[in-house]
């Protein structure tokens, strides 16, 4: 068994084209579709984030909203840019999150990409220590905030508070007591798996990483993954944990998927360049016939090493189709591969 949610960038343009054409479309959309995605049986609602972009951003009010409206499925991030975020205030606005959901928030956390404006989280009120890097700003932040869902207390109460205080050192609240085990870090690298491993948070592999070998991206991914299972085995935590894998994959049932996706997709592994000096690799699409991919998905040895798969959607297409994208891998795919 496997588990198989979505993840959407949550794209929108004013274009004529385009099934999203607003922020707003945007959002409401990504509530209907985790509706959907639950009542066909998916696991995970998952959502990226971007900043200063025609995209999803800030993704608490609409974890929550999706909390509120479903009951079963995970929700979750791949990934929030930890370069833009205040740990603390971030606590108060997971804990929430995940009190309306009941515990089913899945977070995933990373350094981030490379974003629509030059060093975009200055103008959100971070620099980065003097020596220090983005990345390393980004990692630090992570770990205050692994910190603070710990739950201890730490700020020194008023000792005459507008509202009596419980006894001793106050804590961030609402806390969520069990999300801390449900963190992931997004990882290119890995040795960022590895730290990832070392901090007890599980681990998101994206459709790209570092080009680090020059093998296959299925199989540095899959590296990838072996090495921070190691890391996790020697850090020496007793849960095992999460692995999550993205993947473009689009079952060809009828006309309309072979117009949008039977043609013009990479089929084969691209290499580029993210902030001009850093060589990454660009994993595969997958589109074929159910019966092809089940072929062409059981050579995939990362999809193999994960317990998680998120497909990728193309939420501009609207629900509707999005929805039945989903279910076809369900239905068509996953069964043929022992993942249903």
């Amino acid at each position: 068994m496997k588990k198989i949610g979505f993840l959407s960038f949550g794209h929108w343009t004013p274009s004529s084209q385009s099934q999203t054409r607003s922020a707003a479309d945007a959002l409401l959309q990504s509530i209907d579709l985790a509706v959907a995605a639950e009542e066909l049986g998916a696991d995970g609602a998952y959502f990226r984030v971007h900043h200063f972009a025609r995209q999803l951003a800030s993704p608490f009010p609409l974890l929550a909203a999706i909390g509120a409206r479903t009951k079963r499925i995970e929700i979750g991030t791949a990934v929030i840019d930890m370069r833009y975020e205040n740990p603390f205030y971030m606590v108060e606005d997971a804990g929430s999150a995940d009190l309306i959901s009941r515990g089913r928030l899945q977070l995933g956390l990373s350094r981030g990409s490379p974003e629509q404006v030059i060093d975009g989280w200055r103008y959100f009120g971070y620099v980065p220590p003097q020596g220090k890097s983005d990345a390393d700003m980004a990692r630090q932040h992570t770990e205050v905030f692994l910190q603070l869902l710990q739950g201890k207390g730490f700020a020194e109460p008023n000792p005459r508070p507008m509202f009596p205080n419980p006894p001793g050192l106050l804590r961030v609240e609402p806390l969520s007591e069990g999300l801390l085990p449900r963190i992931w870090w997004g990882a290119a690298t890995n040795a960022t798996a590895e730290w990832a491993a070392k901090l007890g948070m599980n681990l998101q592999s994206s459709t790209l990483k570092f080009d680090e070998t020059g093998k296959p991206f299925h199989i540095q991914q899959a590296e990838q993954i072996r090495a921070y299972r190691a890391a996790w085995k020697a850090a020496g935590h007793t849960r095992e944990p999460r692995v999550s894998v993205s993947r473009s994959i689009f079952a060809l049932m009828d006309d309309r998927d072979r117009a949008y996706f039977g043609q013009g997709n990479p089929s084969s592994d691209q290499i580029g360049f993210i902030e001009a000096d850093t060589r990454a690799i660009f994993g595969r699409n997958y589109a074929a016939e159910p019966d092809v991919l089940v072929k062409e998905l059981a050579k995939d040895e990362a999809i193999a090493e994960a317990d998680t798969l998120l497909l990728t959607v193309p939420n501009q297409l609207g629900v509707d189709y999005n929805a039945h994208v989903i279910e076809a891998i369900l239905k068509h795919v996953a069964p043929g591969l022992g993942w249903r």
